[in-house]
């Protein structure tokens, strides 16, 4: 234990832990800060990165994708509600999604306070993308909302603590309540052990538990972060807490290769897509939809559903896609009032058009430019990616959280509002499940909701927990042991990569993509998965399961690409174990049960998960769905 006893073990006690640096923390941090103040409570945040640019917003954003416009009379809570539910197919928690959307706008507004330029038209009236979407310059996004946050936990004194550049291990327990975490710094040689009254986690979704559609130098080109990891769902599960929508995983369209996401074009351009003939497939196979009512009626169009009769097309071999953003740019220059304004109006959108990637995706511009790309000329191809989870976006997965009492019917509340099923321990962003659609407006609105629901419970507990040093010392040789055995067999082999003794967390990593690739649904399966390609899948996971007591590090940062798998394994776990309980195709485009290729009025249900601590069981849930509106 050379190794583990080199690194000083760091206690920090707090009574509000939040985990994560994305929006969701960002909402948590602002909202627990104001409130901590009023009862005299500490506030913590743990990043793994830097708040500044770390989570989904890192590289900025040109929309904002939740923003309902209550007070302005555009919309009502209901609709977008039942928005949200037509886009998962039925499948979301109404009270979780109303709670959120009935303060989002008032978390957009700080944005805009604290310098967020936001679109307006001459009317000083917001620019909106889409009926829910309003236009942004979001390159600098996350770093303004970061510095909001960090400024509210400055002005606690000393009573406001963060702390960048520390990876999240596990959930630290007590008599099944969670009282905190441990991690380790990437940068310095020091095991960090959180004592905490209430802990929030909003640790980010996950990708690379399926193999890349882009490989070698584009491996980690995805439009969600690569380093999300799927540590919140190893985190709750450990915990102990249920889990829901484990089998919804997201399949984005995008700009191929680059990974630039498509929604402006289609909202803001009203650009079409096509195949290679030039057919516009959701007219022509528009007859598809039929056959998934109520939700194929449904406008917009369910994305994932929009998927399915692209993936049709490509299957006939009418590939490849495009976005016809030349024919778009056209149209509107066509229909320019002023024919005299027409070559401004096309330099203008010219511009648009660039800077939507230059605000969020900048591999998407450079790859534009490197092949020669004039978006008012050429079109581009589009792609399905591989399958992501993320309970903030087109997905639902995440921990089952306890809804507001004035909204939340029985069997929806049971507590706090954002706490999980296990005592002390709340969920925001894509750490929080069947509240999906929020994006980053929302996940904020969310990490303020779950901020003051933890305060409450740290002030009504009013607890300082304790942990034996005999558990402590057991975590963090659990948390080394990849560094101590890569010292004890580095030398039996000349190549690190081939040493019989060890596993390094890049072919670990491969093996559980190719797993999930093949047996799970991946893009080379074109999504189809089976019960027998499923159960093949989990028998070959079961081996990785045993394997993974031999993942090896070099240094401190291959030990944090050590834990990442783990936690992407667990991922890949629950994912598997619910894709398989569900014995339907709810979300074509998402992923195809191909022996149940039809979607079932019983299944319109909640399919939950819980990974028991103590006999290391799994159990399998169904949820009813309760409609509200």
């Amino acid at each position: 234990m050379e190794i583990t006893n080199s690194y000083e073990t760091v206690i920090v006690r707090t009574d509000i832990l939040i985990l994560g640096g994305g929006m969701a923390a960002c909402g948590a941090a602002f909202e627990a800060a104001h409130w901590a103040k009023k009862h005299n409570k500490s506030v913590t945040v743990v990043d793994k990165a830097a708040m500044d640019r770390s989570g989904a917003v890192a590289m900025g954003l040109s929309a904002i994708n939740q923003y309902v416009g209550l007070k302005d009379g555009d919309n009502t809570l209901s609709e977008y509600v039942q928005y949200v539910k037509n886009d998962l197919m039925g499948i979301a928690r109404d009270d979780l999604v109303a709670n959120i959307a009935r303060h989002v706008d008032s978390s957009v507004h700080l944005f805009e306070k604290w310098g967020l330029p936001i679109w307006k038209d001459e009317n000083g009236k917001y620019v909106h993308e889409g009926r829910w979407q309003i236009m942004i310059n979001g390159e600098s996004y996350k770093t303004i909302v970061a510095e909001a946050a960090k400024k509210a936990l400055a002005e606690l004194g000393d009573d406001g603590q963060y702390f960048e550049r520390i990876f999240i291990t596990q959930p630290l327990m007590k008599d099944g309540r969670c009282i905190g975490a441990t991690g380790f710094s990437i940068r310095e040689k020091k095991f960090y052990v959180f004592l905490a009254n209430s802990v929030i986690t909003a640790l980010g979704g996950a990708v690379h538990v399926f193999k890349p559609k882009s490989v070698g130098e584009g491996l980690g080109r995805s439009w969600y972060p690569p380093f999300n990891s799927g540590a919140s769902t190893y985190f709750t599960l450990k915990a102990g807490a249920e889990m829901t929508c484990q089998e919804i995983r997201f399949v984005p369209v995008r700009f191929k290769d680059a990974y630039g996401p498509v929604g402006a074009w289609f909202l803001l351009f009203k650009s079409k897509a096509t195949n290679a003939l030039g057919e516009d497939y959701m007219e022509t196979r528009k007859d598809e939809l039929q056959k998934w009512l109520p939700y194929g009626a449904a406008k917009p169009t369910p994305a994932n559903l929009r998927n399915h009769l692209m993936m049709l097309e490509v299957n006939e071999g009418k590939g490849p896609i495009y976005m016809r953003t030349d024919e778009a740019i056209q149209k509107i220059v066509d229909e320019s009032e002023d024919p005299k304004t027409a070559k401004r109006t096309l330099k203008k959108l010219e511009a648009e058009a660039w800077e939507d990637f230059l605000d969020m995706t900048v591999s998407q511009a450079l790859l534009w430019a490197s092949t020669n790309v004039k978006p008012e000329e050429t079109p581009s191809e589009i792609s399905a990616c591989e399958p992501y989870f993320i309970g903030s976006h087109s997905g639902g997965n995440g921990a089952w959280v306890s809804g507001p009492e004035d909204l939340s019917p029985e069997g929806y509340h049971w507590g706090y509002p954002n706490m999980t099923t296990v005592k002390g321990l709340f969920a925001a962003g894509d750490a929080s499940g069947a509240s999906s659609h929020k994006f980053s407006s929302g996940s904020f609105t969310e990490g303020r909701i779950a901020a003051k629901g933890a305060v409450s419970f740290a002030v009504d507990t009013n607890e300082k927990p304790d942990i034996d040093e005999a558990v402590i010392q057991q975590l963090k040789e659990d948390t080394f042991r990849p560094l101590e055995l890569y010292n004890e067999h580095k030398d039996y082999a000349n190549d690190p990569n081939i040493n019989p003794n060890f596993i390094k967390p890049q072919m670990f990593m491969f093996r559980l993509q190719k797993i999930m690739d093949e047996y799970a649904g991946g893009a080379s399966q074109a999504f189809k998965t089976s019960k027998p390609m499923l159960e093949r899948g989990m028998h070959f996971l079961d081996f990785m399961k045993e394997d993974s007591s031999k993942l090896a590090a070099e240094d401190t940062h291959e030990l944090m690409r050590c834990w990442e798998n783990i936690h992407r394994m667990w991922q890949a776990e629950s994912h598997i174990r619910t894709i398989l309980f569900r014995e339907e195709t709810r979300w074509p485009g998402y992923y195809f049960r191909t022996d149940f290729p039809e979607m079932k009025e019983e299944w319109k249900v909640f399919a939950n998960c819980k990974w028991n601590p103590e006999d290391e069981e799994w159990e399998m849930i169904k949820r009813e769905v309760i409609d509200l509106a």
